[in-house]
């Protein structure tokens, strides 16, 4: 049901007249403290929220891909608490906020469908914390695998399901291939 709330948040921000831009891979879209003055959504590419330590070392808050709205809890935000990269080239389509705020306060759908959509958002940080404080690669898998329907994604993928559960893709790759060897998988 959450997936269908946020596809529902999406379709009713389609309505709103969006700019369509392209970035270079590294390009810095917004820095920490900075005014929040659109919604972003990532069309191709991908977007990392970073949030900078004083050593400069970078924490990393979200991976933004494709269909993914880039720091939607800012939304409701006077400024962002993160920095916002291109990880590689992207393409990303922005409404203004004000109109996205407008629809919001106007309309009990779409009030109720961007609360889905953080909720969906919520649901996923949550996982990623559950499954990432196992120790084993193999139970981290396994965790992963229990929500995603216990199928693997296509060979092509299995680097962002390293970086998912975070995994380097060697210890991944190591893990399915044991599993094969056994016959599981």
């Amino acid at each position: 049901m959450m997936a269908i709330m946020s596809r529902r948040f999406l379709s009713l921000l389609a309505e709103i007249p969006a700019t369509t831009r392209s970035w270079p891979a590294g390009a810095l879209m917004f820095q920490r403290d900075d005014p929040v003055r659109q919604v972003h959504l990532v069309i191709s590419g991908r977007v990392h929220l970073l949030r900078r330590q004083k050593d400069g070392a970078a924490f990393l808050l979200q991976r933004a891909g494709p269909g993914d709205l880039v720091a939607e809890a800012s939304l409701l935000s006077d400024s962002y608490h993160c920095d916002a990269e291109t990880a590689e080239e992207s393409v990303l389509k922005s409404w203004p906020l004000p109109a996205v705020q407008t629809l919001i306060r106007a309309d009990p759908k779409a009030a109720l469908a961007y609360a889905g959509h953080l909720a969906q958002g919520l649901r996923a940080a949550r996982l990623k914390a559950e499954i990432t404080s196992l120790r084993r690669v193999a139970d981290r898998l396994d965790a992963w695998l229990a929500w995603h329907g216990g199928a693997l994604p296509d060979k092509g993928n299995w680097h962002h399901l390293a970086r998912e559960i975070n995994v380097t893709p060697e210890a991944l790759y190591r893990e399915i291939a044991r599993r094969r060897a056994a016959g599981c998988g």
